[in-house]
């Protein structure tokens, strides 16, 4: 019995070994909760975020990312792009749109325009910018949904000179932002970009769109602006594919062209991949960095 004993203790201790090994070679970031002060002529609050550095070898300045959340509120689709993000060594600050606001979230609890969080993201790049750890020329920011949206509005200059600074991001990514909505609906107008370059991934069967309206909107926008946008549509990828909780099925007045409805969020891991994938690319070549393919793919 002292043998079996010992020898089970010998296995956890190779394992705990292994493990911490494992962690150390990780180097997983520096994980911070943080209050960044947002202001407007009409009021003033504070927006909460997870600020995730990544543990630099040198001393050199950091490339960040904002994170910023659909109408459901922070859930795993922040979380699993950061970490990829955190491991090619970028920073990234995850929003919480909601909390501030003392809203639940989802279609029946949140703003009525994404206009009115547009601050929010504002400030988050201001934040940044001002770190020192933080280069202020290499923040991008990646955006779902209602997020989404904002990463979009935010890559124009009609409302990035609104903030009265000449700080811009550098990149902006947008997952299944409403497509059928932009330069149709107020408040959605997405043409005069900032130069920055803006990468957009939809589902095929996004019950918010319809196969070709994001191809459709890209048309429709000045060819220099059409220019700065790599669009990927997936086939078979519903709305929220990298939102890997179980599947919810929701009702939004935004869905099916503005008509309303239900909207399936169904989970795709594969696709999942696929786009954080296209992520990891877009920044690494953004910011100039060496992907480890191994990682990532």
């Amino acid at each position: 019995m002292l043998k079996v004993l010992q020898l089970i203790f010998a296995v956890l201790l190779v394992t705990s070994s292994s493990a911490m090994a494992n962690i150390a070679k990780q180097q997983l970031p520096y994980i911070h909760y943080v209050n960044i002060p947002v202001q407007t002529a009409e009021a003033q609050w504070n927006i909460s975020g997870q600020y995730r550095l990544p543990r630099s070898q040198d001393s050199s300045q950091l490339p960040a990312v904002v994170i910023l959340h659909s109408s459901g509120g922070v859930d795993s689709t922040g979380a699993f792009y950061a970490k990829a993000l955190n491991k090619m060594g970028i920073a990234t600050l995850e929003l919480d749109l909601w909390a501030a606001r003392g809203i639940q979230g989802g279609s029946l609890d949140r703003p009525s325009s994404p206009l009115e969080t547009l601050p929010d993201a504002i400030a988050a790049l201001h934040y940044l910018a001002q770190k020192e750890e933080i280069d202020a020329s290499k923040i991008g920011v990646i955006g779902f949904s209602w997020g989404g949206v904002l990463s979009m509005l935010t890559a124009t200059e009609q409302y990035m000179s609104m903030s009265g600074s000449d700080l811009r991001f550098a990149g902006h990514v947008a997952h299944y932002p409403v497509c059928w909505a932009y330069n149709i609906v107020p408040g959605f107008e997405f043409h005069h970009l900032t130069g920055a370059p803006v990468l957009l991934q939809t589902g095929e069967l996004d019950d918010y769109d319809m196969a070709d309206t994001c191809y459709n909107m890209l048309n429709s926008i000045p060819k220099a602006d059409e220019k700065l946008v790599t669009l990927k549509v997936y086939k078979n990828a519903y709305h929220a594919w990298d939102r890997l909780e179980p599947k919810l099925i929701v009702e939004d007045p935004f869905a099916h062209l503005g008509t309303g409805g239900t909207v399936k969020l169904i989970p795709n891991k594969k696709i999942a991949l696929k786009s954080k994938n296209k992520i990891t690319h877009f920044f690494a070549k953004l910011f100039k960095l060496k992907l480890n393919h191994h990682r990532h793919h």
